[in-house]
């Protein structure tokens, strides 16, 4: 039996535990004990529900499900690819096959969909390595049906045309728009005519085969590179009709379009961070609840990462000074946006060219702020991205946030800096880490990554 002192102790040690309970509840705010300013820029990150991909007007069958379908058939498909020309190329984990051997590359090879659509697979997790080492590092393609502009420096301006980059590129496919559109023919007439309507005749047209598409090295500092045609342009293809090359390119155009619709699916989706704003007090932890006040706030980070993607699809210069990655490779005097979108305008194939089914006006010209600027990417399931920046330099959260607390680099990159420095907090840093990682979501449906089931 317990003396009347022993009982007024755990009666009181009852009350407190019970007060601190109270207490810790009380540190798990709902956006509702934020400030309104904060309430109403959180608000606009996480809707209750995510829009859809806008209508796409350079593809009419944007939202076609047979063109989707037809899409991720391609879209995880290798044999549209020339032969592996780096020696890194040897077979290991980390690698598409053995330098010399053909068929290897597809898009899922550097979009990893198991990944998020996102490169995990070359070593460190930086830059890619098909058939050659690729300058920049491998976006996800979560999201990527809300895009205008493409690519790190939006020299891509459709999803339709986007594939023609690596088809063409001999570090990448190592391939050409005619042996694609001959595969096409041969692998996939009937599917493609299902979408898209009659194949145009190629049968007359010089055959090629893996071996003789693309490069048979890789280009130098110093030199072209040496091909059996170069890519899309060589003499297989100058040496075709005017006819012939419009039917060549308007298969690849299609192939574009198709994958185009299937790339339109793929979304990370809402998380932890959603249901917080929209009301579930619990969801976030103490940490995480700072850090997005943090975001909004004292970082500026919503300055650049607005809206519902966490993206405001614009230009920056952040003040990148290139650093070593992946095989010592360093990349030195990229203007970003300043040649991209200059290219994108130039491009035959953009939105304003025939191949396109409308023009909404996406295009833009480069100003003199857009050297050394690339494009803000999204932060919906950011925490899952083996590494950072354009460059992929940084393969921490950590490492990304103290480089904008601290302004960016002083020097060492075209164009002008943007960023001035935080002065965050070391809590206040981990505070954002925790943040970032609550933009987790369930990312695409299962069925979506791997090819479709006949």
């Amino acid at each position: 039996m317990l003396r009347r002192d022993q009982a007024v102790t755990r009666a009181e040690a009852g009350c407190g535990l019970l007060v601190l309970l109270a207490l810790m509840a009380g540190c798990r705010h709902s956006p509702d004990s934020l400030s309104p300013d904060e309430r109403e820029a959180l608000s606009k990150l996480a809707p209750p529900a995510l829009p859809a991909p806008p209508s796409d007007s350079s593809n009419r069958w944007a939202d076609n499900p047979p063109a989707a379908r037809l899409g991720q058939l391609l879209f995880m498909d290798p044999l549209f690819s020339g032969a592996l020309l780096e020696g890194d190329n040897d077979g290991g984990p980390h690698t598409l096959g053995v330098k010399g051997q053909t068929g290897k590359v597809s898009c899922a090879g550097c979009h990893v969909p198991s990944a998020g659509f996102l490169d995990n697979r070359s070593i460190n997790g930086q830059i890619s390595l098909a058939s050659g080492w690729n300058l920049r590092r491998t976006l996800s393609l979560l999201d990527v049906g809300q895009e205008k502009l493409l690519m790190w420096d939006g020299r891509r301006d459709a999803l339709y045309n986007q594939p023609f980059g690596p088809i063409e590129n001999p570090t990448e496919m190592n391939s050409s728009r005619l042996f694609v559109a001959e595969q096409i023919a041969a692998r996939y007439s009937g599917a493609y005519q299902e979408v898209f309507g009659p194949l145009p005749d190629l049968s007359r047209l010089p055959p090629l085969d893996a071996s003789r598409t693309g490069c048979d090295r890789l280009p130098t500092n110093s030199g072209t590179p040496i091909c059996h045609g170069i890519p899309g342009d060589g003499a297989e293809y100058d040496s075709l009709s005017a006819a012939d090359q419009e039917a060549v390119t308007r298969v690849v155009v299609n192939m574009g379009k198709a994958l185009g619709a299937y790339e339109r699916l793929l979304s990370c989706g809402q998380g932890r961070f959603d249901r917080w704003v929209n009301g579930d007090g619990s969801a976030l932890s103490q940490a995480e609840q700072r850090g997005a006040a943090l975001f909004v706030g004292k970082a500026q980070c919503a300055t650049c990462h607005s809206g519902p993607f966490l993206t405001d699809q614009k230009f920056h210069n952040v003040g990148l000074r290139p650093g070593t990655v992946a095989v010592a490779f360093i990349d030195i005097g990229d203007r970003g946006a300043l040649i991209g979108l200059q290219q994108a305008l130039a491009d035959p194939l953009n939105v304003r060219s025939r191949f396109s089914d409308g023009d909404d006006g996406r295009l833009i010209a480069p100003s003199p702020r857009d050297d050394g600027a690339f494009r803000t990417p999204p932060l919906r399931c950011v925490g899952r991205r083996p590494s950072f920046m354009h460059t992929g330099q940084f393969t921490t959260l950590a490492e990304v946030v103290a480089f904008f607390d601290r302004g960016g680099s002083v020097g060492g990159y075209p164009g002008t800096n943007e960023l001035s420095p935080l002065g965050l907090t070391d809590g206040e840093r981990a505070d954002l880490v925790a943040f970032l990682g609550t933009l987790e979501g369930p990312g695409p449906s299962a069925e979506l990554l791997a090819p479709p089931v006949p």
